[in-house]
């Protein structure tokens, strides 16, 4: 059989399969009605039609919005001027012990392995944390003593420049300067110093004079007074040293060096959030360690946020029913205004579940209208606000600020609601019968 004698395979199969509709579209369908479309188009343009009604409902929703939206903006304002300080400053995290202890490795071990602890390393006896620093090549020409303070890769003191990130000292031959002793000495990093370290033993005064390189100068808020970031390795060699004891890695001589599993007097910690501060702090009384912490200042902030939230949010709640109990009132009275229209929808084909949708859609238009108004309405505040009070309340910082976040849980919430309280419109349309609209009354 020829190619043009074969049997039409579109005639033989009958006509096309349509491609089956999925079941998300086929509930959408069920749902909504295939005539949505028309109804959304009739009831936006009753909208406009309507439209001194429809502005003085988005009028009335706007005036509940734009002081919810003012305080709220005031609220995390006010808040976050108060938490960034603690958040951005590592030293609100830092968990120093008050006396010193026996701190084993097991123990450093065990507590490290903590998920909220973000860093800790050794601390030697304060005797022995000291050493004296000088700059041979500045013109400063001075010699101060400074505090070892041990550091490591992770440190938060030294991550806390904001124009670049400071390494952490490595090894026996460089440090990071504190600002003061930075400044005292005349040196910045790439600079050279030079450690003296004195002790005395069996009668005689032994010195040892140490080369190092400035690998970094810490912000100043990291440390306050004179002293200088060292590693792991420097700061065991400098307590050895000064308890007579041999540093074979500098050659220095001495009696025998201390074994590695050596315990420490005390410890440098950081928490890894501010909230993990007090469970770490409560971890360590129940050791019996006491440790100074910045748990006043967190907790002040903290229930101060709670506070004020708890206001905000009853003033919200309080308004919000309010506004919804009047609102519905009004679509109800919207809807038996019209009540004569919408029958006459039902008698030209449209199901009820189609007529329902006309007041929860035109309470959507109001809803994204007023919400548009008081956007812009919290923006011309916000900025007088902030011209006012930023200089004198909040330290040059904004005092009423909302994230792009805020505005859309705003939408969502003021759509929530405004449906919410067209439902009862949409109740009553369900209700009306078609008869209604073959009278005249």
């Amino acid at each position: 059989m020829s190619e043009r004698d074969a049997p039409d395979q579109g005639d033989a199969a009958g006509p096309p399969r349509q491609r089956p509709r999925s079941r998300a579209a086929d509930w959408l369908r069920r749902r909504v009605g295939h005539r949505f479309p028309l109804v959304a188009r009739l009831a936006w343009d009753d909208y406009r039609h309507e439209w001194l009604v429809s502005g003085f409902s988005v009028l009335a929703l706007a005036a509940v919005l734009i002081p919810l939206l003012v305080l709220f903006g005031l609220k995390y304002g006010i808040i976050t001027n108060l938490l960034d300080p603690l958040t951005e400053n590592p030293r609100y995290r830092e968990i120093a012990p008050i006396t010193s202890g026996h701190y084993t490795p097991e123990w450093f071990a065990s507590m490290s392995a903590r998920s909220d602890v973000a860093f800790l390393v050794p601390r030697t006896r304060s005797l022995a944390a000291s050493i004296k620093l000088l700059a041979p090549g500045s013109d400063v020409g001075r010699i101060i003593d400074v505090e070892l303070i041990p550091s490591g890769d992770g440190d938060p003191a030294l991550e806390a420049a904001d124009d670049e990130d400071i390494g952490s000292p490595e090894g026996h031959g460089e440090v990071v300067l504190s600002a003061s002793a930075a400044e005292k000495l005349g040196v910045g990093p790439g600079g050279r110093v030079e450690g003296v370290v004195t002790r005395t033993r069996q009668d005689r005064l032994e010195t040892v004079r140490l080369p190092l390189a400035v690998a970094g100068v810490a912000p100043p808020t990291a440390f306050t007074r004179d002293g200088v970031f060292v590693s792991h390795d420097l700061l065991v060699a400098v307590e050895d040293f000064l308890d007579g004891r041999a540093v074979p890695e500098l050659d220095w001589e001495g009696s025998a060096p201390r074994p590695a599993d050596r315990a420490f007097a005390g410890f440098r910690m950081y928490a890894r959030e501010l909230g993990d501060v007090a469970g770490l702090r409560a971890e360590l009384l129940r050791q019996n360690v006491d440790v100074r912490t910045s748990i006043a200042d967190i907790s002040l902030v903290q229930t101060l946020d709670r506070n004020l939230g708890i206001v905000y949010w009853i003033i919200a709640a309080i308004s919000i029913v309010g506004y919804c109990m009047s609102f519905a009132t009004s679509v109800w009275a919207n809807v038996d205004r019209k009540r004569r229209e919408f029958s006459v929808l039902r008698l030209t084909g449209f199901r009820t579940g189609d007529i329902v949708w006309f007041p929860i859609l035109q309470a959507a238009f109001t809803a994204l209208l007023a919400w548009l108004l008081a956007a812009l309405v919290f923006f011309a505040v916000q900025g007088l606000l902030n011209a006012l009070f930023a200089p004198t309340i909040g330290g040059g910082e904004p005092v009423a600020r909302l994230r792009a976040w805020h505005l859309g849980a705003a939408l969502l919430l003021t759509t929530a609601a405004a449906i919410a309280a067209a439902l009862v419109g949409g109740r009553r349309v369900a209700q009306l019968e078609p008869s209604i609209g073959l009278r005249d009354n």
